[in-house]
Formats: structure tokens, C-alpha cells, sequence
């Protein structure tokens, strides 16, 4: 048995680094966002881990490593890597979360998941299930974020010479709205719709430029391709994606990585992930215009000065 296994029988413990601190492990509210943002990228036998966990996380958490396997069918080996591909050493540290998270949802402080939009629902409960997925999307989002890599993209943004954006379907709506926000603060940014102008533009990338390639599949060819010629011209490289795994990540500097809400026939995964692409390019636009107030508030005032008199009524001021 590996050691990894051996510890895993033991009762939870805080996980500790040399010097006795303690790790930084993803909180309960993160793992809950993770299961639901990876589960579906798992192998078979880990996705039925991941949705035991998601489901009774207090009843795994009273569960040895060979309890958990026994009762999902799988290994102990499985249970490990499943607790590592979730952000945890082993599985001791996982089992501490679970009982975090148990620990919320008794308290009614992390809801379970709704259940779908069924076709006969009355358009009230379309909009109840509709508020309560989109905020626990952003909430998500939020506690998966990696405020690490978030901060070292938007550095890269504030800097850059250019700026280009990719994003096909939803999230070339996405990448467009980013675009719009940071030709706003005085940015060169681009959002080109078409894949073969896309690609021709990655190629007049160079060091100092930036390339954001926005997908949740992160499997998306036409994201992909002129995201891999302008990391091979030297830019640096963001991908947004739902899938920290997929293949764009392999030409990608920084990932942002974001979840959705369980898709459902009524609601596709261009629904669900839009919401959180949404938050992340958010959180990139206001702290590139905080890095860059100087220029970036002057920008805004003109831009919103140019615009006033297009909203004032007829014979206005606009004031």
C-alpha cells in the first residue's frame, strides 16, 4: 500500500507545509465549484467518486479511503486521484473539506442544486431557478478563481502593446464585451468574429502583446488555433475556460478557469457559462483600469462626455 493510501486511513488532519503552516487547500465553497466544474472532464470511475462527494459530502466524510472505493465501486487509487485532481494532497484533506461543506449546507449557507426547468414550469419558477443557478455560477466562479493567475493577467493586459481576444459562438460575445471595456479605457484591443482573421492577427503578435482565448469547452479549434500562433510569436497567453484541462491550456500562460451551472435541455452550456466568462472578464477589466487610472479615468470620462448627448432628450443637454 503507498503511503498516500496509508494516510489516507487516518483520521483528518489540517494539512501543514515545512514550517508547520498551513497549506492553502481550496475552502468547502471551492469544492463544491470544482466537483461541478470537473466532473464532466473525469474518467468514469472518478466521476462517480466526485458525485458521491457532491451529493452526501457528511456521509463521505465518515468514510475511510477504502469505504469511499467500496461504495462508489472504484479503487483506493481512484478516490486519491480524484482527491488530487480536486486541488487536495490526499485524501485526508479532502475529507476535512467535505466536512466543511457538510457543515455549510447544514447551516443553509451552500444550497443544493436545484432541479432543472422542467417544459411545464410556471415562468415564476423559471425565474426563481434561473436567479438561483446564476448565482451559485458566480459564486463558483468566484471561489475557484485563482487570484494568483488573475492578478498576473491583468498585469499583462495593463502593459500590453495589443490586445487580442478569441472567442467563438457565446463567447465571442464575451471576448467582444471585454474589448468594448478596454478600448474604453484607452486599450488597442481586438475581438475579430472570423477564425482566418483571427489567426492573421495572431500572427503580427509578438512579446509584449497579449492573446485571450475564451472557450469552455477549452477544446474549441478555431479559439485554439490563433491562440497557439500567438503564443509561439512570443505574446503572453490567457484562456478563460471552463475546462482547466483541455487542450487550449497548453498554449495558455495564465488560466482563468470558470464554472456553470449544471446543463439542463432548457439550458445549454452557452447559457451557463456565459454568466461566469462574464464575471471573470469583469473582474479582468476593473483591475486593468485600476493599474491604469491615470489614463483609464480621464478615458471614461471622455467616452461617457462623447455619449452624453446621444441619451439626452431632443433639444437636451444631456445633464
Amino acid at each position: 500500500m503507498t503511503d498516500d493510501l496509508k494516510e489516507s486511513f487516518a483520521p483528518p488532519a489540517a494539512a501543514t507545509v515545512p514550517g508547520g503552516s498551513r497549506a492553502t487547500l481550496p475552502a468547502p465553497a471551492a469544492l463544491a465549484a470544482k466537483v461541478r466544474t470537473l466532473t464532466p472532464s473525469m474518467t468514469r470511475s472518478m466521476q462517480r467518486v466526485a458525485e458521491a462527494v457532491a451529493q452526501d459530502p457528511a456521509g463521505c466524510a465518515a468514510l475511510t479511503v477504502t469505504g469511499l472505493a467500496e461504495l462508489t465501486g472504484t479503487s483506493e487509487a481512484t478516490v486519491v486521484r480524484t482527491a488530487r485532481l480536486l486541488g487536495y494532497p490526499g485524501y485526508r484533506d479532502l475529507r476535512l473539506a467535505l466536512a466543511g461543506l457538510a457543515a455549510q449546507q447544514q447551516s443553509g449557507r451552500a444550497p443544493a442544486i436545484t432541479t432543472d426547468i422542467a417544459v411545464d414550469d410556471p415562468i415564476a419558477d423559471v425565474v426563481a431557478k434561473l436567479a438561483h443557478d446564476e448565482q451559485q455560477t458566480l459564486a463558483d466562479t468566484a471561489a475557484g478563481l485563482d487570484t494568483a493567475q488573475l492578478g498576473a493577467a491583468v498585469t499583462a493586459l495593463a502593459t500590453a502593446r495589443r490586445i487580442d481576444a478569441y472567442g467563438i459562438g457565446a463567447s465571442g460575445l464575451v471576448a467582444q464585451d471585454l474589448t468594448q471595456k478596454l478600448l474604453r479605457i484607452g486599450l488597442l484591443a481586438h475581438s475579430p468574429g472570423d477564425p482566418h482573421l483571427a489567426v492573421t492577427n495572431a500572427v503580427q503578435l509578438r512579446a509584449g502583446d497579449v492573446a485571450l482565448a475564451i472557450t469552455h469547452s477549452g477544446s474549441t479549434g478555431d479559439v485554439i488555433e490563433p491562440l497557439r500562433v500567438a503564443f509561439e510569436r512570443g505574446a503572453t497567453t490567457i484562456a478563460v475556460t471552463g475546462r482547466p484541462d483541455g487542450p487550449v491550456t497548453q498554449y495558455a500562460d495564465h488560466v482563468l478557469t470558470t464554472s456553470t451551472a449544471r446543463e439542463s435541455e432548457l439550458r445549454p452550456a452557452a447559457m451557463s457559462s456565459r454568466t461566469s466568462q462574464l464575471l471573470v472578464v469583469d473582474c479582468l477589466f476593473v483591475g486593468v483600469a485600476q493599474r491604469t487610472y491615470d489614463t483609464a479615468g480621464p478615458a471614461l470620462s471622455a467616452s461617457y462626455e462623447a455619449l452624453a448627448h446621444r441619451h439626452a432628450p431632443r433639444g437636451g443637454t444631456g445633464r
